[in-house]
């Protein structure tokens, strides 16, 4: 039971710590417009991409390498090519943490709504 436990907590910390990482990636203007970019037009060259900013392409090149350690983006290369492609899977994360506020704020507005009517019927 214990070693059950602490796989249960493990998981929970990896999850925690890939969500902030993904967050944290996701937090940057730049790195969002390159994600919806990539989102709208599919797999680009990274020179294709640097070209839609006013960075330099060694800024993009790091932008883009934050997004891939964050699994937001991946790389494949085709012949000298290196092509950017957004990942959408990690993006559930944020999905699940949001469902679980949701849950957490109905569950509280329900109570506030039985404490209500329980007062309502009290007066």
């Amino acid at each position: 039971m214990l070693f059950t436990h602490m796989v249960e907590r493990q998981d929970i910390t990896k999850t925690a710590d890939q969500l902030s990482t993904i967050l944290k990636a996701a937090s940057e203007p730049n790195r969002r417009a390159i994600l919806t970019l990539l989102a709208q037009n599919g797999p680009m060259k990274v020179t294709d991409i640097a070209a839609r900013f006013d960075l330099s392409l060694n800024a993009v090149s790091k932008h883009i390498k934050v997004l891939e350690a964050a699994g937001l983006a991946s790389r494949r290369t085709e012949w000298r090519e290196h092509l950017i492609e957004v990942q959408m899977a990690p993006l559930s994360l944020i999905d699940t943490w949001f469902a679980d506020l949701r849950s957490i704020w109905a569950l509280r507005l329900d109570a506030l709504e039985s404490a209500l009517m329980e007062e309502d019927k009290n007066d």
